[in-house]
């Protein structure tokens, strides 16, 4: 590993709060899993803000790392398969459909990673603006994954290729679905153009924040604040920018 890449990489575990020997197993992949989610927070304020997105490793870890700010999947699950093949995992990359409370069959514009660790290979996710799992869910169709609360599972369909399902209001929902196309970092250009761009982009209605804590998570939808723990939801509605750009790094430690 290159010098500048071993300084990169240190300076990446200590971001998302890993200490401790790095493995190639399972248990390395799961911890880094987890305290990504609960250290770099989902957002696409760039994109609110019409600040251009770049997928270059470069300029991800210029952002998330060392800026400290977070991003969409594109950019998060780019940088952490970086992160994971410099750690010496083997990374596949797939373009996926995100299915959760959509009527009808959505284009592909979400990021998703295939990971090998011990002979097994998982489906790993840092780069979802809610409920996700939280730790690599094996490539078992039918094998359910219990996570605290949350239930997840993947299926085979013939048309969408792996579907993750989660148990949501006492049945099975589809969350998202990929198929196993290899993808390149340059295959996610025009997707995420999309998403920046479009006037019918999702990510182009209103300010999104999600981040995971030890026992719960907090979130920012159209500039509200939410803070869930066991013991409920707390709201905050800022008064103004100030109030509100002290909330954003207060809570997900984002400068704007």
């Amino acid at each position: 590993m290159p010098a500048t890449d071993e300084k990169r990489v240190s300076m990446y575990l200590k971001r998302i709060g890993f200490t401790g020997g790095v493995t190639k197993k399972y248990e390395t992949l799961h911890r880094l899993q987890r305290l990504h989610l609960q250290s770099v927070p989902y957002e696409n304020l760039d994109i609110m803000r019409d600040i251009p997105l770049s997928l270059e490793t470069d300029a991800l870890f210029e952002k998330i790392v060392v800026r400290r700010r977070g991003g969409y999947c594109f950019e998060l699950n780019g940088l952490f398969a970086w992160l994971l093949r410099q750690l010496g995992f083997s990374v596949t990359e797939y373009m996926s459909r995100f299915l959760r409370d959509e009527k009808e069959i959505p284009m592909r514009r979400h990021r998703v990673l295939r990971v090998s660790a011990e002979g097994a290979d998982y489906l790993m996710d840092v780069g979802v603006g809610s409920m996700v799992p939280r730790k690599p869910l094996p490539l078992i169709c039918g094998q359910i994954s219990e996570q605290g609360k949350e239930r997840y599972k993947l299926e085979r369909e013939p048309f969408f290729g792996y579907v993750l399902y989660e148990w949501r209001h006492d049945e099975w929902s589809k969350v998202y679905s990929f198929t196993e196309e290899q993808q390149l970092n340059i295959d996610f250009v025009m997707p995420t153009y999309y998403c920046e761009k479009h006037p019918d982009s999702y990510f182009r209605t209103m300010d999104m924040v999600h981040m995971f804590t030890e026992n719960g998570r907090k979130t920012v939808a159209d500039r509200e604040v939410r803070l869930f723990s066991p013991k409920g939801v707390d709201i905050i509605s800022p008064i103004n920018n100030a109030e509100y750009e002290e909330l954003l790094f207060m809570h997900f430690g984002i400068t704007l």
